[in-house]
């Protein structure tokens, strides 16, 4: 199919009218073209501009800048196969993700609202204490028991120190942990009326407090929230319920005998619940320092700088400390064997490090130009780098993935520009809601 599809794109590249040869028979064309194609490929070549058609940025970048992860390519073995070459990123807020949804893709994504049980329904939100990381395990064996061949990558973030997490939980609820964590500021500490978001969770008596920095951006709440808790309140252990934030400065810093980075790395992303997991194939890893948000951690309260009592000249060193943590786990990813959502050559809009709202490289708009630029080009990046490849319109458009509108042009593009290593489907579609 593929090479079908691109000797007939070439051929109309060759002889214009009609998408046929001019005047010719299909025996001369044969014959003639051959002088015509080694021509024309070379010139195509040398003249092919660093920059997409109609696009002013490169492969990677957007208009908030580029992507800063590692090029690295999966460890698993390539195929051109179409049905080996599909990725999907379902959720459902309700309750599980129902398996038979999701049976036949190659690779499916968990987010963590998977599962958090909104308004009446049951989830790790309103468990005592959460469980999301448990729910997740278990929605993976699900998925995997109803369609064997099917791979799943989970939930992970950099910075945020999810407390629903019970690895993360376990460090922050003890003391001796602390420095592996981000502080509220000194004046915040002592006087709580300062800060720009709750340092206590007034629904315990008494209240439960954390000087650890933390805020309540994208976090379940009681009655309601991102995810809506059981009474007395949400539980997380000793400490109130928040988005905390590692702080990757202390990488190094060595508690009962274990840095942060060797926790991090063996146990975080390397444990029982990720790359120790012979069903998870590896991780969607979630914001960043210093790229999504030029000023601070991506995705938390404006004002989280502030309240922690840093200003721009502690950015750099945080960010420079950000990238050395990031790249010592992708490459730890790769290295054993697993893989990462965002180490997919993609075209996010919003988040070039993310890639969860990937949209289709081939427009109607530029088509031809497209296909030249991605396709016929012996040195496009989409033969060296892991590609993502979104259905039209595109993730986080409205996209919904049982309507799609343009599956046969989709699949054709996808075909024609692909690499070894070439994913199409979804990532998230505005919502965890879709069915």
């Amino acid at each position: 199919v593929n090479t079908y599809f691109a000797w007939d794109r070439l051929r109309q590249i060759v002889y214009p009218i009609n998408g046929k040869p001019n005047a010719m028979s299909s025996q001369r064309f044969g014959s003639a073209c051959r002088w015509k194609v080694a021509i024309f490929i070379p010139f195509l070549t040398a003249t092919m501009a660093s920059y997409p058609p109609d696009d002013p940025y490169a492969p990677g970048c957007n208009s908030h800048g580029c992507s800063t992860v590692p090029v690295l390519l999966p460890k698993w073995k390539s195929t051109y196969q179409m049905n080996k070459s599909t990725i999907i990123m379902p959720c459902n807020s309700s309750g599980s993700t129902d398996p038979q949804s999701t049976k036949g893709w190659a690779y499916v994504d968990f987010d963590w609202s998977n599962w958090k049980g909104t308004g009446n329904a049951d989830g790790w939100a309103k468990h005592k204490p959460m469980d999301c990381e448990e729910l997740m395990v278990k929605q993976v064996e699900m998925t995997v028991a109803a369609s064997p061949n099917t791979k799943v990558f989970v939930y992970r973030n950099m910075i945020k120190a999810l407390p629903w997490f019970t690895s993360v939980r376990e460090k922050l609820t003890n003391e001796d942990y602390a420095p592996w964590f981000m502080n509220f500021s000194k004046e915040i500490i002592a006087n709580h009326s300062l800060s720009h978001v709750p340092v206590c969770d007034n629904n315990y008596n008494p209240p439960l407090c954390s000087n650890l920095y933390h805020d309540q951006s994208q976090t379940p709440g009681y009655p309601h929230g991102d995810g809506d808790c059981a009474a007395p309140g949400c539980d997380v252990g000793s400490v109130p319920v928040g988005e905390y934030l590692f702080d990757p400065r202390n990488a190094n810093v060595s508690v009962h005998g274990q840095t942060f980075i060797e926790w991090f790395v063996d146990e975080y992303f390397g444990g029982a619940a990720g790359i120790g997991n012979d069903n998870i194939i590896g991780f969607y890893i979630d914001d960043d320092w210093g790229n999504m948000n030029k000023n601070g951690p991506s995705e938390m309260n404006a004002y989280a700088m502030q309240d922690m009592g840093l200003g721009p000249e502690e950015l750099p060193a945080i960010v420079t400390a950000y990238n050395w943590v990031a790249r010592t786990v992708y490459e730890s990813i790769v290295a054993k064997g697993k893989f990462a959502w965002d180490l997919f050559l993609n075209n996010d809009p919003n988040c070039a490090n993310c890639g969860d709202c990937p949209q289709p490289w081939v427009k109607p708009s530029t088509c031809a130009a497209d296909l030249r630029f991605y396709g016929c080009n012996a040195s496009s990046v989409f033969q060296q780098r892991a590609l993502l490849y979104g259905f039209s319109p595109g993730s986080c458009h409205g996209v919904n993935p049982s309507h799609l509108t343009m599956v046969e042009q989709d699949v054709a593009n996808f075909l024609l520009v692909r690499g070894p290593y070439a994913y199409l489907g979804n990532g998230w579609t505005g919502g965890c809601a879709r069915s």
